[in-house]
């Protein structure tokens, strides 16, 4: 999964979450330092509707609700993604930037999968708490139906450039879509560019489509079949460094009664996104 499309327009979280937390006297995140602290750092990517656009969104509110359930205080992290998340875990979770700036306790929105775990043995990836995939939000005048990409053939299609979202838009059927793809600065300017029917159709995650079409008339929203697309999609989760077996337990913990109790899938359904168990 591509972490370009993180790299948006820097600032807007940073706004409305004033209070950041820089690098601890106390580095460690054995919980009883944050419990003596009183406060636990969460990292979130900046300026990645609807996750964390503002001063809220869904890991935002999320964090929170972790920081809750262990008793702390939440101090938010926002941080401008990296081309890899390799690169976002060694600066938000195991190490910190250059600059001093992290890491934190811990992560959100970390793919868990075994192999990418495999790949980066300083960190700890678990607590999946949902489950995104690719969709295609399409203009219903000019494409009613869209079993296939085949559909959007000879179209002016939008995605944000550098993205998986882009790389299969610019490859699929042969590569006879490509004279169409419009590419954008995020998905959001994309899906500007829907509304105003300058393009036809926008390929991008399914959490990002759902939030910024919700009650927009005459859009629907469809799952494109093509090689290289994973039919159920992939988990997100939480990523603490490799050695804080205590805290992950806490936290995992912590997430599933989030999950159990349903107040993840109210998060989720706050900004208009379908929740799906990973």
């Amino acid at each position: 999964m591509n972490r370009r499309r993180r790299t948006l327009l820097a600032g807007a979280c940073a706004l409305g979450l004033a209070r950041l937390a820089r690098a601890s006297s106390d580095p460690s995140s054995d919980p009883s330092v944050l419990r003596s602290r009183g406060r636990i750092r969460v990292a979130v990517y900046r300026d990645f509707p609807p996750f964390c656009q503002g001063d809220g969104g869904i890991d935002v509110r999320i964090g929170q609700a972790l920081a809750q359930a262990l008793g702390l205080r939440a101090d938010l992290m926002p941080f401008d993604a990296e081309d890899k998340v390799e690169d976002d875990l060694r600066n938000m979770v195991w190490r910190g930037t250059l600059l001093g700036y992290g890491p934190a306790d811990v992560m959100l929105h970390v793919p868990v999968d075994p192999v990418f775990s495999r790949r980066n043995p300083q960190v700890q990836v678990f607590a999946p708490y949902f489950r995104d995939r690719l969709q295609l939000a399409r203009d219903l005048s000019r494409i009613p139906q869209a079993d296939s990409l085949a559909a959007l053939q000879g179209l002016p299609l939008g995605v944000e450039d550098g993205t998986l979202a882009s790389t299969l838009l610019l490859s699929a059927e042969g590569g006879s879509l490509r004279a169409g793809a419009q590419h954008f600065h995020s998905t959001g300017e994309a899906l500007e560019a829907l509304k105003a029917r300058r393009v036809a159709a926008v390929l991008g995650l399914r959490s990002e489509l759902q939030a910024a079409m919700a009650g927009v008339d005459g859009f629907a929203l469809s799952d494109p079949v093509a090689p290289g697309v994973p039919p159920g999609g992939w988990a997100l989760g939480l990523a603490v460094k490799a050695d804080q077996e205590a805290l992950a337990a806490e936290l995992l913990g912590a997430m599933n009664g989030l999950i159990e109790r349903g107040e993840v899938e109210r998060i989720f359904r706050d900004y208009n996104v379908s929740w799906v168990r990973p």
